[in-house]
């Protein structure tokens, strides 16, 4: 059987980088970004360097002809970190123009699935809720609310996705799934303190880098992600199977057969000793 062949795009960035030796192992890969180089200033060996907010898509069509999936992890951060700043919208404006290059090109090109790499803070509203002890659980059935520029970007991604996955744009329907990714970092339970929810939240959004690679390949391979009406279209949390979790894998789960292998509960056992004592002294 051929290999698949991923275009991944925003392949230098901190979520792409983290998996893709083992995407390497699985799939003939197409990397695209602006640049060749990582954060940390180091190249990332095959990148092509292409823009992918440039409107005349001839200028990078190719690179998508003859793939199986695309993976959207590509990304502008141009230094406005406050999810709330008035000026950060114009930059998560560039990021949904980025985003409906993507899925045009994808339907253009006949790119059978793409996969994107969306963010929890489609629902941020919803945790303001559940740390004030309004809300216990979201699922990704509730319609995602965000109270910043940031999640906004990453809800109009999913609004665009379904757009495409219905069929009326380019006459087919573009598979897609949107991963609402947590906490794909090892670090976030030393910022803490002695914080309990700070705590809860740290445990509930990690994400295992082979949990992430388990989700990416399954929402790449799974044959058919059509829902009771018939759109290929769905968004999956992106986190491992914690025990802390308070958003939803069962959709994941049920739909591509998601089966977490790490639990932060167990990853984090000792952090998690010395911060509940620190607590109750």
């Amino acid at each position: 059987m051929s290999r698949r062949r991923l275009l991944v795009t925003g392949a230098t960035g901190t979520i792409a980088t983290r998996i893709l030796p083992d995407l390497a192992e699985r799939y003939d890969l197409v990397l695209l970004d602006v640049k060749s180089t990582d954060r940390e200033g180091n190249t990332v060996e095959g990148v092509i360097e292409a823009d992918l907010l440039d409107r005349n898509r001839d200028n990078y069509r190719s690179h998508f002809e003859g793939v199986d999936a695309v993976l959207h992890c590509a990304f502008i951060q141009d230094g406005h970190f406050d999810y709330y700043d008035p000026d950060r919208f114009w930059m998560e404006n560039d990021n949904v123009r980025m985003a409906y290059n993507v899925m045009q090109v994808c339907q253009e090109a006949d790119v059978r699935r793409l996969v994107v790499m969306s963010s929890n803070h489609a629902s941020d509203y919803y945790e303001h809720l559940i740390w004030g002890d309004k809300m216990e659980f979201v699922t990704p059935e509730m319609i995602p609310l965000s109270d910043n520029f940031y999640g906004w970007a990453k809800v109009s991604y999913e609004s665009l996705g379904f757009v495409f996955a219905c069929g009326g744009a380019g006459g087919r329907k573009l598979q897609n799934v949107h991963l609402r990714i947590g906490g794909p970092r090892e670090t976030d339970i030393d910022n803490c303190g002695t914080d309990l929810k700070k705590m809860h939240r740290a445990l509930g959004a990690y994400l295992s880098v082979r949990d992430e690679v388990q989700l990416v390949v399954k929402s790449i391979e799974t044959d058919d992600i059509e829902d009771a009406n018939g759109i290929p279209f769905h968004a999956f949390y992106g986190i491992s199977g914690n025990t802390h979790r308070f958003w939803s894998i069962q959709n994941a789960r049920d739909v591509i057969g998601y089966s977490p292998e790490d639990d932060s509960a167990v990853r984090f056992a000792d952090k998690i000793q010395v911060i509940t004592n620190a607590a109750t002294e």
